[in-house]
Protein backbone atom coordinates (compact mmCIF):
# COMPACT_ATOMS: atom_id res chain seq x y z
CA UNK A 1 0.00 0.00 0.00
CA UNK A 2 2.40 3.27 -1.35
CA UNK A 3 -0.43 5.51 -2.39
CA UNK A 4 -4.17 5.66 -0.98
CA UNK A 5 -7.12 8.02 -1.44
CA UNK A 6 -9.98 9.10 0.78
CA UNK A 7 -13.01 11.45 0.13
CA UNK A 8 -13.43 13.71 3.48
CA UNK A 9 -15.43 16.39 4.91
CA UNK A 10 -18.90 15.58 2.51
CA UNK A 11 -16.14 14.94 -0.54
CA UNK A 12 -14.81 18.27 -0.73
CA UNK A 13 -11.44 17.37 0.60
CA UNK A 14 -9.52 14.71 -1.02
CA UNK A 15 -6.95 13.28 0.93
CA UNK A 16 -3.67 11.19 -1.16
CA UNK A 17 -1.91 9.46 1.40
CA UNK A 18 1.84 8.55 0.35
CA UNK A 19 3.67 5.44 1.86
CA UNK A 20 7.24 5.21 3.39
CA UNK A 21 8.99 5.97 -0.11
CA UNK A 22 7.75 9.03 -2.09
CA UNK A 23 9.89 9.01 -5.22
CA UNK A 24 9.74 8.51 -8.82
CA UNK A 25 8.41 5.09 -8.10
CA UNK A 26 5.43 6.37 -7.01
CA UNK A 27 4.89 8.58 -10.42
CA UNK A 28 2.01 6.60 -11.64
CA UNK A 29 0.12 5.78 -8.40
CA UNK A 30 0.78 9.56 -7.40
CA UNK A 31 -0.51 11.01 -10.84
CA UNK A 32 -3.87 8.09 -10.74
CA UNK A 33 -4.69 9.57 -7.05
CA UNK A 34 -5.51 12.99 -8.01
CA UNK A 35 -6.35 12.21 -12.40
CA UNK A 36 -9.75 11.63 -11.82
CA UNK A 37 -10.85 13.99 -9.54
CA UNK A 38 -14.63 14.58 -9.00
CA UNK A 39 -16.10 17.94 -9.82
CA UNK A 40 -17.17 18.90 -6.15
CA UNK A 41 -13.50 18.82 -4.61
CA UNK A 42 -12.14 21.76 -3.01
CA UNK A 43 -9.32 20.66 -1.26
CA UNK A 44 -6.44 18.64 -1.68
CA UNK A 45 -4.23 16.99 1.10
CA UNK A 46 -1.04 15.27 0.66
CA UNK A 47 -0.88 12.95 3.62
CA UNK A 48 3.03 12.28 4.48
CA UNK A 49 2.73 11.09 7.83
CA UNK A 50 4.30 7.44 6.82
CA UNK A 51 6.69 9.23 4.94
CA UNK A 52 10.09 8.59 5.38
CA UNK A 53 11.97 8.96 2.07
CA UNK A 54 11.04 12.03 0.16
CA UNK A 55 13.31 12.49 -3.07
CA UNK A 56 13.34 15.53 -5.91
CA UNK A 57 11.03 13.31 -7.86
CA UNK A 58 8.24 13.78 -5.10
CA UNK A 59 8.43 17.43 -5.39
CA UNK A 60 8.28 17.40 -9.16
CA UNK A 61 5.18 15.84 -8.35
CA UNK A 62 3.75 18.06 -6.06
CA UNK A 63 4.37 20.57 -8.35
CA UNK A 64 2.62 18.94 -11.34
CA UNK A 65 -0.23 18.37 -9.92
CA UNK A 66 -1.08 21.65 -9.54
CA UNK A 67 -0.05 22.43 -12.68
CA UNK A 68 -2.14 19.59 -13.93
CA UNK A 69 -4.86 21.12 -11.99
CA UNK A 70 -4.54 24.73 -11.81
CA UNK A 71 -7.76 25.23 -14.09
CA UNK A 72 -9.58 24.51 -10.98
CA UNK A 73 -10.07 26.88 -7.64
CA UNK A 74 -8.44 24.41 -5.40
CA UNK A 75 -6.72 24.60 -1.91
CA UNK A 76 -3.58 22.37 -1.39
CA UNK A 77 -1.98 21.16 1.92
CA UNK A 78 0.87 18.68 2.99
CA UNK A 79 -0.16 17.33 6.36
CA UNK A 80 1.68 15.38 8.97
CA UNK A 81 5.16 15.65 7.65
CA UNK A 82 7.90 13.81 9.66
CA UNK A 83 10.61 16.44 11.00
CA UNK A 84 13.13 15.14 7.99
CA UNK A 85 10.42 15.53 5.53
CA UNK A 86 9.40 18.95 6.78
CA UNK A 87 12.79 20.00 6.45
CA UNK A 88 13.07 19.58 3.02
CA UNK A 89 9.64 20.86 2.21
CA UNK A 90 10.74 24.04 3.79
CA UNK A 91 14.10 24.09 2.44
CA UNK A 92 12.67 24.09 -1.21
CA UNK A 93 10.49 27.11 -0.43
CA UNK A 94 6.81 24.72 -0.81
CA UNK A 95 5.51 26.36 1.99
CA UNK A 96 5.09 29.36 -0.35
CA UNK A 97 3.05 26.95 -2.52
CA UNK A 98 1.41 24.17 -0.14
CA UNK A 99 -0.21 24.96 3.30
CA UNK A 100 2.14 22.24 5.59
CA UNK A 101 0.53 21.39 9.01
Amino acid sequence: MNVTTDNVDGKLTLTIAMGEKFDFSQVESFRSAYQDLDEGVRHIAVDLGKTEYMDSSALGMLLNMQKVLSERTLTYSIENSRPPVERILKISRFDKKFSIC
